[in-house]
C-alpha cells in the first residue's frame, strides 16, 4: 500500500468516537493550569491529569493539619518549575520528558518529601495547536 492510498484510506474513514482535550478538561479528567504555567515561563496551554492533581498538587487545610503545612499554589509551582528546569537541561527536543521532583505525598501521614517521576508530553490540541500535558509515567 502506498503512502497516497494510506492517506486516502484514513481521510475517508468514519470516526466512531473521539474524546477531545476540551471534553477531558470539561469532565475534570484534565485540570487546566495554563495561568500558573504562564507565570513560570510557559507560553502554550498546560494541563495536568486528575491523578497528578489529586496526588501531588491538591492540598487543603486538613492536609496541612494532618501532615505538614503547605499550600496548593506552592505545590503547583514546584511541579511546573521542575518541568521548566528539566526542559532547559534536556539535551533532546523529544515530544515527551520524564522528570523528577521531591513532593510530600497527599496520603494523610507523610511529612517528608519523596522523589517522584512525572511525564510531560507536548502534542497537538483539538485544533492542532501545541499543548502540554503533565501525567504519571504510566498514563497516556
Amino acid at each position: 500500500m502506498s503512502n497516497d492510498s494510506l492517506a486516502d484510506y484514513f481521510s475517508n474513514a468514519n470516526i466512531i468516537s473521539a474524546y477531545t482535550r476540551a471534553q477531558a478538561l470539561a469532565d475534570g479528567f484534565l485540570v487546566d493550569v495554563s495561568k500558573a504555567a504562564q507565570a513560570t515561563g510557559f507560553k502554550i496551554p498546560m494541563a495536568v491529569t486528575r491523578t497528578v492533581w489529586s496526588r501531588y498538587i491538591e492540598w487543603t487545610e486538613q492536609d496541612s493539619a494532618a501532615q505538614t503545612p503547605q499550600d496548593q499554589i506552592g505545590r503547583l509551582d514546584d511541579v511546573l518549575w521542575m518541568l521548566f528546569v528539566a526542559i532547559k537541561l534536556s539535551p533532546t527536543t523529544a515530544d515527551r520528558l520524564i522528570y523528577r521532583l521531591d513532593v510530600i505525598p497527599r496520603d494523610g501521614k507523610s511529612r517528608r518529601p519523596k522523589t517522584i517521576k512525572l511525564k510531560a508530553l507536548i502534542g497537538g490540541g483539538d485544533n492542532g495547536e501545541p499543548v502540554f500535558t503533565i501525567m504519571l509515567p504510566d498514563e497516556d
